[in-house]
């Protein structure tokens, strides 16, 4: 993890500002955070000393259950919050946050701004409309499984986890995900393969296709 000083700093802060979604300034301690993929943004189990706000870069949500297996459960991207149950609930069990691409963030220290935020009316309304767009696409996402063929729920989940053209999630990781086989997934995998979506080289899978991948992932966006 870096952190960012003097001049490069101030740029982000005045081209990516996020003022606009409070009512009091935060800059003065705000501090701004680089993760490389697969850095821990936070660990499972520890609370955060930060409050972040996304500026670039995408993120996995994980948690362990009881028996030890661990779940993939949801993605952050780009404009989203991180470490927001935390900030509101004393005590919370934490997930485990992980950058699935390089992940910039703002970085506001809640031993400094917990008091201000949970009495900013302003920051209250923007979170609440945050967290009820979250639940809506929780809820959606656990209805797809039954309603959209692999391949386009495949392809959604491609580009969501790609960094910079390469794909390689653990087959048991998708599996847990999507609700589906092994052997289904690497079906629908050669498929795409086969049709020019996707180069295999080794473990990794290249995008060739990016547009045909969005055309079967739109559907469940809703574009």
């Amino acid at each position: 993890m870096k952190i960012y000083k003097g001049a490069k700093k101030q740029l982000y802060l005045e081209t990516n500002s996020i003022g606009h979604l409070f009512s009091f300034p935060v800059e003065e301690f705000m501090e701004i955070h680089e993760y490389e993929r697969d850095d821990w943004i936070i660990q499972e189990d520890t609370r955060p000393d930060y409050l972040f706000y996304v500026i670039e870069g995408k993120a996995k949500i994980y948690i362990t259950h009881q028996n030890g297996k661990v779940s993939l459960i949801n993605f952050i991207n780009e404009n989203e919050y991180i470490g927001e149950m935390e900030l509101l609930h004393d005590v919370y069990y934490t997930k485990g946050i992980q950058a699935s691409t390089k992940t910039i963030c703002f970085a506001l220290p809640i031993y400094y701004y917990r008091k201000r935020l949970l009495e900013d009316a302003k920051f209250l309304r923007e979170l609440t409309k945050f967290l009820s767009l979250k639940a809506t696409t929780m809820a959606a996402k656990y209805t797809q499984s039954q309603a959209f063929p692999l391949e386009n729920r495949l392809a959604d989940f491609i580009l969501q986890t790609s960094d910079e053209g390469v794909y390689k999630e653990k087959h048991v990781t998708v599996c847990d995900y999507l609700g589906v086989s092994y052997r289904h997934l690497l079906h629908v995998l050669t498929q795409f393969c086969e049709r020019g979506y996707l180069h295999k080289e080794g473990r990794n899978y290249y995008v060739k296709q990016y547009q045909s991948l969005h055309e079967l992932a739109k559907v469940l966006r809703n574009e």
